[in-house]
């Protein structure tokens, strides 16, 4: 528990502040770090004393030779969860040391305590990732993965549903916690998936309180990250999370890279016409578009989001209602396709979708 690194770490840090010599031994007495580098792996006897006793002991000029490879000090038991884990001494006067040492015990148990509970969180961030990456690239799924499940206290409440999230690695740092913290208590799994990505799992939120969870998501990191968010198809089977991620990454692929957030439903459709990415598909959205530029394309994706409502999408557009009267028109005349017909609006839509790489 108490290992060379760390206590090489209590030994520089507690150094710096007291300008005295400090010493870190394990329960066996073995010096595990020292300001003074040579009798760093020798056994202090003292320490052994203060293992035993569980009491600390003043070491003087007068004593020393009781306690072999002890020098003039205090040496003090260091706990964790009320458990004896290690010795921590400093040298010099007892008599002047006494406030010092009984500081240096608390901040030696601070420290650590902080280390361990970090690299537990650690620990089980990093489970978290390889019980994922399990999930949705295994062809079965193992018994091993439901005791691992377990082991992280995730429930497997349905339904379940990845959520992706893309961002600069360079915004990584603090981005997990951020999401953990986000979703408090509540049963999900986050973690990195890969170079610029980061997932989500979640489980029993139904998909009202799903949406919501994530129509707010962006905006609580705005604050200090720049990402887009690709929302999976929900699955009521634990074994079927691979379904779930594999449509979020489609949503993710397929989704306008304007758009903070893709549900897979969105693109569903799309996806479908992408999986035959053929030439014939490239010359059938070249034809149809034809003669249409940015202004005339990008007024017709708004009017199709906007579900053809011409109030809405001039509002969106911020343009006159009769100007998008008037670029419809154009568009039925350049195209030959009217966006008012049901027939030739989804002639255009596809167009459109097959037009986007």
């Amino acid at each position: 528990m108490l290992t060379k690194q760390l206590a090489n770490q209590i030994v520089e840090q507690t150094m710096i502040r007291l300008n005295r010599n400090i010493n870190v031994m394990d329960t066996n007495g073995m010096i595990l770090a020292s300001g003074e580098l040579e009798r760093v792996e020798n056994i202090h006897e003292g320490a052994v004393h203060v293992a035993k006793t569980q009491k600390p002991l003043l070491i003087t000029e007068k004593n020393a030779h009781k306690w072999h490879g002890s020098k003039p000090g205090i040496n003090m038991p260091v706990y964790f969860q009320q458990h004896l884990i290690g010795i921590i001494g400093i040298t010099g006067n007892p008599t002047a040391l006494k406030d010092v040492a009984t500081l240096l015990q608390l901040t030696t148990e601070m420290m650590i305590h902080q280390s361990l509970i970090v690299s537990k969180s650690e620990w089980k961030r990093k489970m978290k990732e390889m019980v994922f990456e399990e999930m949705i690239s295994s062809k079965s799924f193992p018994p091993i993965l439901y005791e691992r499940l377990d082991r992280l206290g995730f429930h497997l409440h349905s339904p379940f549903v990845t959520i992706l999230l893309e961002l600069p690695s360079t915004q990584y740092h603090g981005t997990v916690q951020q999401l953990e913290d986000y979703f408090d208590n509540e049963d999900v799994m986050v973690g990195h998936y890969q170079l610029n990505e980061l997932f989500i799992l979640t489980a029993g939120f139904n998909s009202e309180e799903v949406h919501k969870k994530i129509e707010k998501l962006p905006a609580y990191l705005q604050k200090n990250l720049s990402v887009r968010l690709s929302v999976g198809k929900p699955v009521e089977s634990i074994e079927d999370v691979q379904q779930s991620f594999q449509t979020a990454k489609l949503a993710l692929q397929y989704g306008h890279p304007t758009n903070k957030i893709t549900y897979f439903e969105e693109v569903e459709v799309l996806s479908l016409l992408k999986k035959s990415n053929s030439v014939e598909a490239k010359q059938f959205s070249n034809r149809v578009l034809h003669g249409l530029d940015e202004k005339y394309c990008t007024t017709l994706i708004e009017y199709f989001k906007s579900d053809q409502q011409l109030s809405v999408c001039a509002e969106v557009l911020t343009i006159h209602r009769h100007t998008l009267t008037y670029r419809l028109k154009k568009i039925h005349e350049s195209t030959g396709y009217n966006p008012y017909s049901f027939q030739d609006a989804l002639v255009l839509q596809l167009a459109l979708w097959l037009m986007r790489e």
